[in-house]
């Protein structure tokens, strides 16, 4: 890691790089969208409830269920790799954390995530199995396994008290609880990115893996480790999406894969590995999270949803350069 990009890692990491212009973009279409959404709300409405403090953490509330994902997925995309498990990992870990119930609801349901990822590091690591193919594999028997555990039907069971504390209270009537989880593993992400040696192993690994194994970096290792905590920030989203819900349901995760790719990627995270900073994944998961906030607003049908969603994701890809990967 260069002398230049420690020094703009300062403030745990997240300081904004001005040569960062995927962030700044993103950064700058959040406010875009702030603004048009505030325009629409005082035309329509008069008021504007998109600015209100309430409002606004209630969305990063919600924001926070897919935040933790894109954590979790951000470290195994700078490996320069993709894990597709992600929907029936969480859906996994809400129904066990719901079936187990008491005081090991949420190990339980973190520990199956946990699994999941070490099953798709070993085969990715060392079966040599290319990561796409080998965890849309794994999102397929996770089906099957759940689907053969509940019958087919939603399974009879109910989040504890903890899982929906966690997942809905607010600290001092104001802050979301789901938020200061979600801070937990943000500072946890940065943390491991800047200041310790399997940080520095998965950017040398994202830019090129050879170089690094050459270089002394048990690659095997640090790939192992990184799909086992993205399956566990899969496996702690699913158990506080289902205190949210109050239970586990089939598919509780399907919405959670795509939105989780696109806010990792247009943040700035290099979809080739190699090169990101987590400032550029929170943002990422603000804008998407702010976009079908506005749109929901707006009443905008479906298909006009899903235009604009692309359009957006698109314009942010066209930022990205030509330029050389860098870490920090």
């Amino acid at each position: 890691m260069s002398r230049r990009v420690n020094a703009t890692t300062a403030l745990w990491g997240l300081r904004l790089d001005p040569d960062d212009k995927p962030v700044a973009f993103a950064v700058g279409f959040v406010m875009l969208i702030l603004l048009i959404g505030t325009g629409y709300t005082l035309y329509t409405q008069g008021s504007a409830p998109l600015l209100q403090p309430q409002y606004l953490l209630q969305q990063l509330q919600v924001g926070s269920f897919l935040g933790i994902v894109a954590a979790g997925l951000m470290l195994v995309i700078l490996l320069g790799h993709i894990d597709l498990s992600v929907p029936w990992t969480l859906t996994a870990a809400a129904m066990i954390a719901t079936a187990v119930g008491g005081p090991w609801a949420i190990p339980a349901g973190i520990g199956v995530g946990l699994v999941v990822g070490m099953v798709n590091g070993l085969g990715v690591a060392y079966l040599r199995v290319p990561s796409m193919i080998f965890t849309l594999g794994m999102n397929a028997v996770m089906r099957g396994l759940m689907v053969a555990h509940t019958g087919g039907f939603a399974p009879q069971t109910a989040a504890t008290d903890l899982m929906q504390y966690l997942a809905v209270a607010r600290i001092g009537d104001m802050i979301p609880a789901a938020l200061l989880v979600w801070l937990a593993v943000s500072v946890a992400v940065v943390a491991i990115l800047t200041r310790t040696t399997l940080g520095r192993s998965i950017y040398a690994i994202g830019n090129r893996e050879r170089a690094a194994y050459l270089s002394g970096i048990d690659t095997n290792r640090v790939i192992l480790v990184t799909f086992a905590l993205s399956g566990a920030a899969a496996g702690l989203a699913g158990v506080l999406l289902a205190g949210y819900s109050t239970k586990a349901y089939q598919g509780m995760g399907d919405a959670y894969l795509l939105p989780a790719i696109a806010a990792v990627v247009i943040g700035g995270t290099n979809i080739l590995g190699g090169r990101g900073r987590y400032l550029g994944t929170l943002v990422g998961v603000i804008l998407i999270v702010l976009l079908n906030s506005v749109l929901s607003i707006m009443q905008m049908l479906e298909a006009g949803r899903q235009i604009i969603y692309g359009c957006v994701i698109i314009s942010m890809l066209l930022v990205y350069g030509r330029g050389a990967r860098v870490t920090g």
